[in-house]
C-alpha cells in the first residue's frame, strides 16, 4: 500500500505535467505533430532502457533501483522549469528535458512490477492489478482537472513546480518500504549481462501463449497509441484547456470505477473471453468519441474507453505473470514490456504527422484530421479484440493458469 500510495502521487504530478506541456504546445504550434513529437521523445528511451533495466532488476536491490529511477526523473522536469522561468522554454529544450526524464524513469517499471510479485501471492494477483490501473488511471483522472484549473489561475510553471515535489513524497515511500523489506544482493559471480537477457528472453520464447499476447499487447498499443496522442487536439480544435481537463476527468472515471471494482473482486476466471470483449468495447468507444464534435458524447464514450483499460490489463498482466518463474521477473517484464509497446512508438511517430495531413487534405484542420484517425484505429482495434478467442496458444495458456 505504501509503493501503491507512491505510485499514485507520482503519477498525478506526471499527469500535470503531461497535461500542461501538451497544452502549451499545441498553443505555439497548432500542430498535432508536435504533440506527438514531445511524447514520442519521453516514452522511446524508456521504453528502449526497459530491457537492460529488467536485468538489473533481477540482479540487484529492486527498491533501490525504484527510488534511483523516480528521483533523478526529476532532473529532466526541473531543466524545463529553468527553461520556462528565463523566458519560455523551445520545443528542442522540452524535448531534451522529457527524454531525460524518460531514461531514469526506465528503472521504475520492471523493478515495480517485480516487486508485486516479491509481495504477494499468486491469488492475490488480480486485485493488485486492479488497485495498479486505479493509481494508473490518477494522471487521467485528478491530473486533467486539476491542471485545467491551475492553468485558469497561473501558467504551466506552477504545474512543473508540483511534479518535482511529489517525486520527494514517492521516494520516501520506497525507502520505507525498502528498510522493511530484506533487499535483493548482488550475486559474488554474477552471470554475464547477455546470459541473463537470453534468459529472460527464453522465459518467455518458449511459452507461445505468453510471445501471443505480447504481440496482441503490441497491435492494442498502436491503436490506442492513437487514440492517447490525438484525442487532445481533438477537443482542443474546439475547446479551451479547462474543459479538456474536465473531459479527460470525466472519462478517466471509467478506470476509477474499473478499478475498485476489479481491486475489491479481481477476476475469476474465463480470462480470454473477458480480455476480448474488453478490447472490442474499447474499439467501439475510440469509434463512438471521435464520431462527435460534441463534448457531452465524446465524454460518455471517453468513460466507455477508459472503463475497459484496467479489465484488459488485469488479464494481460495476470496470464504473464504466473506463467514466468519469479527468479525471471524483472528481466521477463523488461523485455515483455518492450516489445508489448512497441505500437506506441509507431502511433507516436505517425499519428500526429497523419493527422495534421488529413485536415489539410479534408480542409478540416488538426482537429479532423486527428477524428479521422481515431476512427479508424477504433475499427482496427475491434477486429483485432474479435480474434483474439480464435487462438489455441492462448486457449491453452488459460488452462495452465
Amino acid at each position: 500500500m505504501l509503493l501503491w500510495a507512491g505510485e499514485l502521487i507520482s503519477q498525478i504530478g506526471g499527469g500535470l505535467s503531461s497535461f500542461g506541456l501538451g497544452v502549451y504546445i499545441f498553443h505555439q504550434t497548432g500542430r498535432a505533430a508536435d504533440m506527438a513529437l514531445i511524447t514520442l521523445l519521453g516514452f522511446l528511451p524508456g521504453l528502449l532502457l526497459s530491457v537492460p533495466a529488467g536485468v538489473l532488476a533481477d540482479r540487484y536491490d529492486r527498491r533501490l533501483l525504484m527510488m534511483v529511477g523516480d528521483g533523478c526523473s526529476g532532473l529532466g522536469i526541473v531543466f524545463i522549469l529553468v527553461c520556462m522561468m528565463n523566458g519560455g522554454a523551445t520545443l528542442t529544450q522540452i524535448a531534451a528535458g522529457v527524454c531525460v526524464s524518460s531514461v531514469f524513469s526506465s528503472l521504475l517499471e520492471p523493478s515495480y512490477k517485480a516487486t508485486i510479485t516479491d509481495l504477494l501471492t499468486k491469488e492475490e494477483y488480480s486485485k493488485a492489478n486492479g488497485l495498479v490501473s486505479l493509481a494508473g488511471s490518477a494522471k487521467y483522472l485528478f491530473s486533467p482537472i486539476i491542471a485545467g484549473f491551475l492553468l485558469s489561475i497561473s501558467d504551466i510553471k506552477l504545474l512543473l513546480q508540483i511534479d518535482i515535489g511529489t517525486f520527494f513524497f514517492t521516494v520516501l515511500c520506497t525507502a520505507v518500504v525498502r528498510k522493511g523489506i530484506a533487499a535483493r544482493k548482488a550475486e559474488a559471480t554474477a552471470e554475464p549481462f547477455l546470459q541473463r537477457l537470453k534468459a529472460g528472453w527464453q522465459a518467455v520464447h518458449d511459452r507461445p501463449g505468453v510471445c501471443r499476447l505480447v504481440w496482441i499487447a503490441s497491435a492494442v498499443t498502436l491503436f490506442m497509441g492513437v487514440f492517447q496522442v490525438l484525442a487532445a487536439p481533438l477537443v482542443l480544435s474546439f475547446a479551451d484547456a479547462k474543459l479538456l481537463g474536465i473531459a479527460e476527468t470525466i472519462c478517466a472515471c471509467g478506470m476509477l470505477a474499473s478499478g475498485i471494482v476489479l481491486g475489491i473482486w479481481g477476476i475469476k476466471g474465463h480470462f480470454i473471453r473477458v480480455l476480448s470483449i474488453s478490447l472490442a468495447l474499447a474499439g467501439i468507444a475510440m469509434f463512438g468519441f471521435a464520431m462527435f464534435a460534441r463534448i457531452l458524447p465524446m465524454c460518455v464514450f471517453g468513460f466507455l474507453f477508459f472503463a475497459t483499460l484496467p479489465f484488459a490489463n488485469n488479464c494481460l498482466d495476470y496470464l504473464t505473470r504466473v506463467h514466468i518463474p519469479d527468479d525471471f521477473q524483472g528481466r521477463a517484464w523488461g523485455l515483455i514490456g518492450f516489445l508489448s509497446q512497441l505500437g506506441y512508438v509507431a502511433a507516436y511517430s505517425i499519428s500526429g504527422v497523419a493527422a495534421d495531413a488529413l485536415g489539410r487534405l479534408t480542409g478540416r484542420g488538426a482537429g479532423g484530421g486527428s477524428a479521422m484517425m481515431i476512427l479508424f484505429s477504433g475499427v482496427c482495434l475491434a477486429i483485432i479484440a474479435l480474434r483474439i478467442p480464435m487462438g489455441k496458444a492462448l486457449r491453452d495458456l488459460e488452462k495452465e493458469a
